[in-house]
């Protein structure tokens, strides 16, 4: 059967052959499951997350690309534990964005879309402006008024029309969804085709390791297309039959803005409504109103992993000792290590299993923030 379009809340399906990027009741799109490839699909000329193609449902579409993926996996002893850092931050713009954007972008202009709107206050925008001057269609930024000028000189450089939104970040995503009825929406909080990107973390993850997959994979967690990609990707390995058994995926979070964690630990998605919404220095991962909250909860419990929140103080910590080790990250990727800590000390993970560590922004995306966490004016 060919892949189709899937609302995972009713089952109804559409094709692909027609731009989509939300169901017509509102809700979000996943795509029906694909059944994987093997390392023999892998195109092992390509040096790039394209090397596996094979696994995506346009897999001929001409590729958007810059070279991203095939990040570094390195092995680093941290607070006196072995673990294993899978740096997503060494990407042409500086985030693990730029799998989800070159496989959303690519595909979409498949279908014949010329010019895209994004909402972002960061990392999102930077990547869709990035691509869509690399693939030749044209770009909106909607982004928060009070968005650093630091964040949107990238997107400005690259030819992005920026358009600054009074109010909060939410307010930025209404504002773009009231617009998607006049530039297509390429939203990498809504589009599936941006979860086809991020799922080749899992394949390359299962390449890296010699063909196996991790015990447990941490991920900084806002809206949750990381999580919903390894949870895709790895599933498509299993039912390759290339893996014998999931890994557990576990998200981290900011104890200030947690819904996530808030609704898995309360085990009601309800609880997600009710969790404090605070400022916090991981602000890649202080998503509000998580779209696929019911589906990343689903990830979360069938892979048996879970939900870790951080306080601020342990971000920090975390975030300074990984750069003393030479890891110049941001603060929201930071908080894998605090989660791995505190996942080691519950017992969660014990020493002898393979942890991965998702790094997935650059401290250069944030170093007036780090500036002040040091005193630096």
């Amino acid at each position: 059967m060919d892949p189709a379009y899937l609302n995972p809340r009713t089952g109804e399906t559409y094709p692909l052959d027609e731009p989509r990027w939300r169901a017509p009741d509102g809700g979000p799109l996943l795509l029906t499951p694909l059944p994987g490839i093997t390392r023999d699909d892998i195109d092992t000329a390509t040096n790039s997350l394209w090397r596996y193609r094979a696994a995506f449902p346009a897999g001929a579409a001409a590729a958007i690309s810059m070279g991203e993926g095939r990040t570094p996996l390195l092995v680093r002893r941290l607070h006196g534990a072995d673990v294993l850092v899978k740096c997503d931050f060494i990407m042409p713009t500086g985030s693990f964005k730029d799998r989800g954007t070159s496989v959303m972008l690519s595909l979409l202009r498949a279908q014949g879309v010329g010019a895209v709107l994004e909402d972002s206050s960061g990392n999102g925008g930077a990547s869709v402006a990035a691509y869509a001057a690399a693939g030749g269609l044209r770009a909106t930024i909607m982004a928060p008024a009070s968005t650093s000028p630091a964040k949107t000189v990238q997107m400005r450089a690259h030819g992005a029309v920026v358009e600054l939104v009074p109010g909060s970040r939410q307010d930025t995503a209404d504002a773009a969804e009231r617009r998607a009825s006049e530039i297509f929406y390429a939203s990498h909080n809504w589009h599936p085709f941006f979860l086809h990107g991020t799922k080749t973390l899992a394949y390359e993850l299962w390449e890296d390791l010699g063909f196996e997959a991790p015990d447990n994979v941490i991920v900084p967690c806002g809206a949750g297309s990381n999580v919903l990609g390894l949870e895709i990707g790895f599933s498509e390995l299993l039912r390759a039959g290339e893996i014998a058994a999931m890994p557990r995926i576990f998200a981290a979070q900011p104890a200030a803005c947690a819904p996530i964690a808030a609704a898995f630990q309360a085990g009601d998605e309800a609880a997600a409504a009710s969790a404090p919404i605070a400022p916090t220095i991981a602000e890649g991962t202080a998503i509000a109103k998580p779209i696929r909250l019911r589906e990343v909860l689903g990830a979360l419990r069938e892979t048996e992993g879970g939900a870790v929140t951080l306080a601020e103080a342990e971000i920090e910590a975390a975030l300074f000792d990984l750069a003393r080790t030479g890891l110049y990250v941001e603060p929201t990727c930071a908080q894998v290590l605090a989660a791995f800590d505190k996942l080691r000390a519950s017992g969660a993970i014990a020493p002898a299993q393979r942890t991965v560590l998702v790094l997935t922004g650059s401290g250069m995306k944030a170093t007036p923030r780090i500036a002040g966490l040091l005193g630096i004016s």
